[in-house]
């Protein structure tokens, strides 16, 4: 992983040292989040959540532009009618896992033609926050779950930008999560990874 981690520096130091045009941004915009792995039959549901933040855009020739970015994001899952017994009292409740990551995507664009760009770059994701929040016949409770999960994520993004303008863009991207985020005890073999779409608007400086 250190290795994976000096050659993605090594690539951004030398887009730097080479780079024909460095623009500043900042984008935000809709997530539509999930888990998926071996999830003991739960049915998950997606939920909505956004995301924030900067990027340079590092033009390293007129097709080609490496994009490193930090976003803050919103994601997590939902399912609902969870069916647990307590004391012989069997309770149907709608549970929702909130998860908040810093994430620090570095995507490579190529501008297939003049406005319209494809892009694909890895991501590493820091877990700022997590909560899981069940209700109950309409009462709600929340927990704090943070040890319960990875602080790091690992996954890769592919997506599609469109620019309006030079300094006005819009993006589609999805997140693939590749690292298990849930802790497990010994002997749970349970995997959880993060899944995200989401759409933004990105404005350049």
């Amino acid at each position: 992983m250190k290795r994976i981690i000096l050659t993605a520096a090594a690539v951004f130091a030398f887009g730097l040292a080479n780079a024909q045009e460095a623009k500043f941004g900042f984008k935000g915009g809709l997530n539509i989040a999930n888990f998926e792995g071996d999830i003991e039959g739960l049915d998950l549901k997606s939920k909505t959540g956004f995301h924030l933040g900067g990027f340079v855009a590092i033009k390293l020739s007129d097709k080609v532009t490496l994009q490193p970015e930090v976003l803050f994001s919103t994601q997590g899952a939902k399912v609902d009618n969870i069916q647990q017994d307590v004391n012989g009292t069997v309770y149907t409740a709608d549970v929702d896992f909130n998860l908040s990551y810093l994430n620090v995507p570095l995507m490579l664009k190529y501008y297939a033609a003049e406005k319209f760009n494809i892009e694909f770059g890895p991501q590493v994701g820091f877990l700022t926050a997590a909560k899981v929040k069940a209700t109950v016949d309409g009462i709600s409770a929340e927990e704090d779950a943070k040890d319960q999960f990875e602080s790091v994520d690992f996954g890769v993004n592919v997506g599609a930008g469109y620019d309006f303008t030079e300094k006005l863009s819009a993006g589609l991207r999805y997140n693939l999560g590749l690292s298990n985020i849930a802790k497990t005890e010994p002997g749970d073999d349970s995997k959880i990874k993060n899944s995200v779409f989401s759409v933004s608007l990105g404005y350049k400086f």
